[in-house]
Parts: structure tokens; C-alpha cells; sequence
């Protein structure tokens, strides 16, 4: 028996040895940019259903319709924390989201086409919500339509993923490698074999050896004859190359939620959930990331939902981004005094600060002010020493 046809017993499966194979699965492959995307998204999404959408008519805050509409049930399937995550979704995702407007309901639109005009409204076409697809066209003053930037984000990051996940995938590759475990076996049995000596050889690789090297199993035994030797070749073994960790791949995994986070404009320690200075994280959070965004809802909101006039007269919605923070009652106890001890808060101004509903009575609706304060006209008119 030559050389060549020993290793065919080896390599290849030729009727009279079967080949040996073993696979290690070292390392599972996440999907690392849908996670850092994701977790972006419903960091937004969570900060923006937090919020109150307040409604005013001539300048008086009002609790009608409107905000049901908006802090409650936008539509029958709906409550407005699942829409407003479906609504940033779209809008995070897709860098722009349309809704529509029917039977005084608020949907989101699934899938639509856009015909754009410069000098007239645009219109949308094969809007579809869930399996249903409307049949006619809603023009631009239907609809709430919200684009989020000229540039969609999300390709941006994929765009960048292309070549930043071969890097991350030739590491893992590297990691696989260098810790896979690699053993020189030696012995007798790599002679010419009759039926029985096949059979035990079988029995020794294809189940007691694969066996003893599966990462998951608990424990494992592994008996091997006096002609039969192993050494060691993988990492740290003689002969073998240093085991290497996984460094290499959490660096290059936490600059995919760096850029990421980049592009969403959320603390990049936010979105890894370090909560080392959590205050100034938030606060950079909300002012870069939620605040445009709930700039944003308010416009297109207000101007399809309000007529010019109606508007001017002060009738318009407020999405009021305050209440994403949890504000401290005791922190927060001398700022409160001082507003009420200045005339800007009533007492119902200040529950409502703290999160609590207001007393139904008129002189809690009251402003009060202390008599360390004057006009200053008064204050020019006093000569010296009075």
C-alpha cells in the first residue's frame, strides 16, 4: 500500500476507509449592526412614546379629541406607544414614514409610492397598511408625511458595514484558527485495514474523538489503545501558536455601535448601557437625538392637523419631551418653591411637575408672589436711603 493510497483513507471516502472529520463550532456569528441598529431605534422610540403630546385651542391647554387621539388611541388596533414605535421605525429605517388620516384614525403606511411635484402637492399612491392596499391616491394634505434628512442613515451604515464586516469576519476567522484544537495522531492503524480493524478505527474517530472535543458537552471519555498516541498541535500545545482572545473582536464590534450611534446621534455609551454620567448622557440625548425629532412630529402635525388661522390663534399640539427624564422630587423641591414664589407656577403647575394630577379648585390655579419683588420703575423712583 503506497503513501497516496493510505491518506485517501484519510481524506476522502473511497468504500474501504471513511474520512475523518471534525468540526468545532468555537464561536456563534451575531448580527452585530442589526443589534446596534435595533437598539438605537427603540432607545428613540422609547424616549418618544414617553412623551405627552399636549393639545392647546387659543392658547389654553384642552384635553378633548385630539388627545386621546395622540396620548392614547391613535386607531383600533393601536395604543400610542405601538404606534410611535412603529412611526420611528419607518422613520429611522427607512429616513422617512407616512401616515394616514382616515376616518378621524391615525395609521401608519407600510408601503406607498410618491409622486413628487415642485409647484403642486405631492401625492401617494398604492398606499398599503398591513394586507390592505388603499385604492385611490392621498394627496400631501391627507397625509402626515415626515422625512427625517436628505440622507438615509441606515444605508449609510451599511454601506460602511460592507467593508467594516469583511474586517470583523477576517478576525473571527483568525480567532477560529488560532483556538481550534488541532491533535497529531500516531499509531498503527494507518496500515491496511480488514473490516474489524475499520470498524474500531471508525468507532475511535468518528464517535469517541468527536465527542471528547464538542465544546458543549459537559464531560466526556475517550479510550485509546497502547498503539495509539496523540500530541497536541493546537494553541499553547507543543508546536502550536499562542491561544488568541477575543479582543481583537470586541474592539472592532464596538466600533460598529460607535459609528452606529454616530449616526443616530445617541451617546455611545448610552446605547452600550454604561451608566457612568447617565445624567449628562441623557441630557446630550435628548437635545442632539429626540428633541429634532419631536421637532419634527410637531410641525408636520400642526400644520396639517391646524388651518393658518387656527395656528395663529394659538390652537396647535406640543410634544413635551420633559417627561422622558425622572426628575428627583427633592432635587427638584427648591426649583419648584422659587417658580411658585415668582409668579410662574400655580400649585396644579407644580403637581403636574411632579407628575401628579391637579386639585380641582380655582385658587389652585392661582399665581402668587412674594413681597421681595417690585416693579422697577418703583425701584428708580426711591432716593437714596429710603
Amino acid at each position: 500500500m503506497g503513501w497516496t493510497d493510505m491518506f485517501k483513507g484519510l481524506l476522502f471516502k473511497d468504500g474501504t476507509l471513511t474520512g475523518y472529520e471534525i468540526n468545532l463550532d468555537l464561536i456563534l456569528e451575531y448580527q452585530y449592526k442589526k443589534l446596534a441598529v435595533e437598539t438605537c431605534i427603540d432607545l428613540i422610540a422609547n424616549a418618544i412614546s414617553t412623551c405627552e403630546f399636549q393639545t392647546f385651542e387659543k392658547g389654553v391647554q384642552v384635553r378633548k379629541n385630539n388627545y386621546y387621539l395622540f396620548n392614547v388611541s391613535p386607531n383600533q388596533n393601536q395604543n400610542s406607544s405601538e404606534f410611535l414605535h412603529e412611526l420611528v421605525h419607518h422613520l429611522c429605517y427607512d429616513n422617512e414614514c407616512l401616515v394616514i388620516m382616515q376616518d378621524g384614525m391615525l395609521y401608519v403606511a407600510d408601503d406607498y409610492e410618491t409622486v413628487e411635484y415642485a409647484m403642486k402637492e405631492n401625492y401617494y399612491k398604492n398606499v398599503q397598511v398591513g394586507e390592505f392596499t388603499f385604492n385611490k391616491n392621498f394627496r400631501e394634505s391627507e397625509v402626515l408625511h415626515f422625512k427625517l434628512s436628505d440622507e438615509n442613515i441606515r444605508k449609510v451604515i451599511d454601506l460602511l458595514y460592507e467593508s467594516y464586516g469583511k474586517i470583523l469576519s477576517s478576525a473571527m476567522g483568525i480567532y477560529k484558527r488560532a483556538n481550534a484544537k488541532r491533535f497529531l495522531v500516531k499509531g498503527k492503524f494507518l496500515k491496511s485495514h480488514n473490516e474489524k480493524e475499520q470498524e474500531a478505527a471508525n468507532e475511535l474517530f468518528n464517535r469517541q474523538f468527536k465527542a471528547w472535543l464538542e465544546a458543549d458537552k459537559a464531560g466526556a471519555m475517550m479510550h485509546i489503545g497502547d498503539n495509539v498516541a496523540l500530541e497536541d498541535m493546537s494553541g499553547n500545545g507543543k508546536g502550536g501558536n499562542p491561544v488568541a482572545n477575543s479582543r481583537d473582536i470586541r474592539a472592532l464590534v464596538d466600533d460598529i455601535f460607535d459609528f452606529t450611534a454616530l449616526g443616530f446621534h445617541v451617546p455611545k455609551a448610552l446605547l452600550k448601557g454604561d451608566l457612568a454620567d447617565i445624567e449628562k448622557q441623557v441630557d446630550s440625548f435628548l437635545m442632539f437625538c429626540i428633541k429634532p425629532i419631536a421637532n419634527l412630529l410637531n410641525a408636520e402635525f400642526n400644520r396639517k392637523i391646524f388651518e393658518k388661522e387656527e395656528y395663529l390663534q394659538r390652537s396647535y399640539i406640543k410634544i413635551d419631551t420633559s417627561k422622558i427624564k425622572i426628575l428627583d422630587i427633592v432635587n427638584l423641591a427648591t426649583a419648584a418653591d422659587k417658580f411658585f414664589a415668582i409668579g410662574v407656577n400655580s400649585i396644579n403647575d407644580n403637581l403636574e411637575l411632579l407628575g401628579r394630577e391637579p386639585l380641582n379648585e380655582d385658587w389652585a390655579d392661582k399665581r402668587f408672589v412674594t413681597k421681595n419683588y417690585q416693579m422697577v420703575e418703583d425701584v428708580e423712583s426711591l432716593e437714596g436711603g429710603e
